[in-house]
């Protein structure tokens, strides 16, 4: 799903839950090189978190509220809240311990 500078309160600092977004650009290889595999996580950890994107051209509002020098980067939110962030081409691994961490802080919670 993308987000824009519109609608990313009320479908991230607003998800009672863990979000993931991808923040990203069209002229970006790395993350041309991710996006099947963020679609397909998203598909896939539906019932554990939301997985969104924004591109951070068509969204620069967005993008500079929270500082976001390079592509690709990743961040959680949980709760509204960003909890954890990545820079750079991750792998499924990588990505989806990023989600099991934040489960299990809020959990810990």
């Amino acid at each position: 799903m993308q987000i824009s500078d519109t609608n990313f309160d009320t479908e991230v600092a607003a998800h009672p839950g863990i979000v993931l977004v991808d923040f990203w650009a069209s002229w970006c290889p790395p993350c041309k090189m991710m996006a099947p595999m963020v679609e397909r996580l998203a598909r896939e950890c539906q019932d554990q978190a939301k997985i969104v994107t924004v591109n951070i051209d068509q969204n620069p509002a967005t993008a500079s509220r929270f500082l976001i020098a390079s592509v690709p980067t990743f961040v959680v939110f949980q709760n509204g809240q960003e909890v954890l962030r990545r820079s750079g081409a991750q792998t499924e691994g990588q990505l989806l311990r990023m989600l099991k961490f934040s489960k299990a802080e809020r959990q810990a919670a």
